[in-house]
This record gives C-alpha cells, sequence and structure tokens, in this order.
C-alpha cells in the first residue's frame, strides 16, 4: 500500500478484514496469549511461537509504522529509550565511536554516557545543524546519530546532507523523527539509514500508552535489530501495540491542529513584551529554516521560548496555566509544558546543557488541539504571574 495516500494508510494497513478465514473484524484483535500452540514441533502456528518473538497485534502495528515512514522494516518496543538501547547495542562494537547531535532528549544523552559509553564505546556531540561540523570524522565512526527538529531547542539538522557524509565514509545516519512524526517528515526517504521513535508522543497522541519505534529499509541492519528485540525482550504489549494503532488513525488531523494552533501561538510569543527568543522551524528568522522548508511538509506543534525573569518568575509561571498541563512529554491531544533545565535535562550536567543553549528561563510546550483562543488567553494569563 505504499502507493496509497498518508491518511488511507494509517488507518488501513496492517488491519485489512480476513473475510475469508477470520471473522472480519475491521478493527486489528489484541492477542494476549504470550504462547502460541502447534500441531508440530517444527511448524509454529502462522509463524508464531512466543509473544516476544512475535504477536499478531504487535505485528500489525509494525506493518503500519513502516509504512508511514516508508520503510521495509518496523519493530516496536517497550519505550523509546528500549528502542534506542537496543539499536546502540546491535549496530555498536566496543571500539566504535557515536557522533550524536549536541542538542539531544535528555534520556538519550543519558543511555550514551552512563550505558554506552561503559561498554568501550565512544561518543561525542557536534552541532549537526551546521553539516560542515562533519568535516572531520574519526575512522572508527559507526554511526551518527541526531534528532530533527531537536529536543528542545527546534535545530534543524539537514537529514539528506548528514546522510550523504555518514555513508561516504561508512557510518550508519540514524534520526530520531519524534518531534515531525511521519506525517510531516520521513527520513529514509532523505537518505537515513534508521529512523527511531518514541510512539508515546505524536504516534499514539493520547498519553496513554508507552513505547518505541524502529524503522529501516535495510535489511541487514532489520536482521540484527530484530534479533535483538527478540534476545534483549524489549518488546511493546499487545494492548499497548492496540491503542497505539487507534491513536495512529487520527494522525493526519491532529498534526494538522497540533500545526496550526502553534503556528498561531508563535505568532502570539513573538509579540509579547515577556518572551525573550522564540525557537519554532516555521519562523522565517530561524536559522535553517530553508532546510526545514526543504524536508518537512509541516513545522509541528512543538515550541520553546525564553521568558525575561529568573528562576522564581519562571516557576510562577510554570505553576500558573490551567490548560497547559506542567508535566514532561510531548505529542498528546492535550497542551503540557516543561522547563527542560529542571524536568526533561535536569540529567544532563550544566555545563553542558549551558554550551548547548538549555537555559534556565528556557520553556518547552507541546501544543495540543484545543481551542486556540483558550490556549492564548492561558498562556497570557501565565504571562501576567511573571
Amino acid at each position: 500500500m505504499i502507493k496509497v495516500k498518508f491518511s488511507t494508510r494509517s488507518i488501513h494497513v496492517g488491519e485489512e478484514p480476513d473475510i475469508v478465514n477470520g471473522t472480519g473484524d475491521v478493527v486489528r484483535e489484541i492477542h494476549l496469549s504470550t504462547t502460541f500452540a502447534r500441531k508440530d514441533p517444527l511448524e509454529p502456528t502462522r509463524g508464531y511461537e512466543y509473544t516476544r518473538t512475535g504477536n499478531p497485534t504487535r505485528q500489525a502495528l509494525e506493518e503500519k509504522i513502516a509504512s508511514l515512514e516508508g520503510g521495509k522494516h518496523g519493530l516496536a518496543f517497550s519505550s523509546g529509550l528500549s528502542a534506542e538501547t537496543v539499536l546502540f547495542l546491535s549496530l555498536l562494537s566496543p571500539g566504535d565511536h557515536v557522533i550524536a547531535s549536541e542538542d539531544l532528549y535528555g534520556g538519550t544523552e543519558r543511555l550514551l554516557r552512563t550505558l554506552v559509553s561503559r561498554i568501550g564505546i565512544t561518543y561525542e556531540m557536534r552541532d549537526l545543524s551546521d553539516a560542515s561540523s562533519l568535516g572531520s570524522i574519526p575512522p572508527n565512526t559507526k554511526m551518527v546519530y541526531f534528532e530533527t527538529p531537536s529536543n528542545p531547542l527546534l535545530r534543524i539538522i539537514d537529514i539528506a546532507e548528514v546522510s550523504r557524509i555518514a555513508k561516504e565514509h561508512g557510518s550508519i545516519s540514524v534520526v530520531d523523527n519524534t518531534f515531525a512524526s511521519p506525517y510531516f517528515q520521513n527520513p529514509l526517504e532523505m537518505g537515513a539509514d534508521v529512523v527511531v521513535h518514541s510512539m508515546t508522543k505524536y504516534i499514539n497522541g493520547h498519553s496513554d500508552s508507552l513505547g518505541g519505534a524502529l524503522v529501516t529499509s535495510n535489511d541487514d541492519l532489520y536482521e540484527g535489530l530484530k534479533f535483538n528485540q527478540n534476545a534483549i525482550g524489549a518488546v511493546m504489549s499487545p494492548f499497548d501495540s492496540y491503542l497505539t494503532m487507534r491513536g495512529l488513525k487520527t494522525l493526519s488531523v491532529r498534526m494538522d491542529k497540533h500545526r496550526e494552533n502553534a503556528e498561531k501561538l508563535v505568532r502570539f510569543l513573538q509579540g509579547h513584551e515577556k518572551i525573550g527568543t522564540v525557537y519554532y522551524p516555521g519562523l522565517e528568522s530561524h536559522r535553517n529554516h530553508a532546510i526545514a522548508s526543504r524536508q518537512m511538509r509541516g513545522y509541528g506543534g512543538m515550541i520553546s521560548f525564553t521568558i525575561d525573569t529568573d528562576n522564581a518568575g519562571i516557576r510562577n509561571f510554570a505553576s500558573s496555566t490551567r490548560y497547559f498541563a506542567l508535566a514532561e512529554s510531548l505529542g498528546g491531544v492535550e497542551s503540557l509544558m516543561e522547563i527542560p533545565s529542571l524536568m526533561t535535562h535536569a540529567g544532563i550536567p550544566r555545563e553542558i546543557r549551558k554550551k548547548t543553549g538549555i537555559s534556565d528561563n528556557l520553556v518547552r510546550i507541546s501544543v495540543g488541539i484545543e481551542d486556540y483562543d483558550d490556549l492564548q488567553e492561558d498562556l497570557d494569563h501565565a504571562l501576567g504571574k511573571v
């Protein structure tokens, strides 16, 4: 169904009704069984043996996310970080080197710093929003890992150019596409080798299911990732797979509303006297706006901004909203707000945060799909408390 348009694929891939051998369900059943009986010890029933190895509900989701990213293979995990763990452990060996974008989700940076580096894999962080920073690559570099838009400064990285440079040096290019979602951006089509998602976010969209995904069109990479998905056991449950598939069916309409609300709020924030810098790739003043316009079909629902105040003022602001819940995560239908230095990126040493531009007065918001007027009034009221 790769030629079928996005919204149709989001609804139908992996959930085609079986009216010949099945009951014609238009929604994929939740297969809760942990094991599957067989008649012959050498022939698993329809290929299923044990739910950690393969489950019909999870497989349907894996087919769906692969289709939406334009890839051949999808793998669903228990969380975004478990997907990244399997990625690093599958594709890297002691002595290998990783180049990562410096503006990363705090959990990813922590994973590299506290786990991956302990098994003899080295890493460094560079500002990959300037592709020329890859001018010098150590010969043992096996992976270039980056987010675009990035978390939390919404930096834009040229996927095609960075992937091209990585390939020239024999490195795998990996793109975390969580902020954009496959509706607005498809890195595999621009040369990336693997796409990562925290499906907890926009993919699910309702803040009620934890999950992660890897998508690739490379058969060899897939075989290694699939083997370790089973060996490590960090798989998505059947019920979470069902919830995520249900959320995916409305991804396109949700993303359009997230974007619409975000673009209006950006204009409001830019005109507010207490706001310093606004970070949003849709702004012409954004450093890499031209690249974002070329590789994205929409600029998304994430906004970051600074408030001209001190720590007390930031906390007053964050505790004064009604509809923007002060909470980590993002991508749900409800609007969320967080202070990166105190929440999602608090585990990153302060000197690293400062170097990458994550200041103490930085706020990140995930704009939901509520009525816009209520969201603007909510932020305006909270800014009045600063």
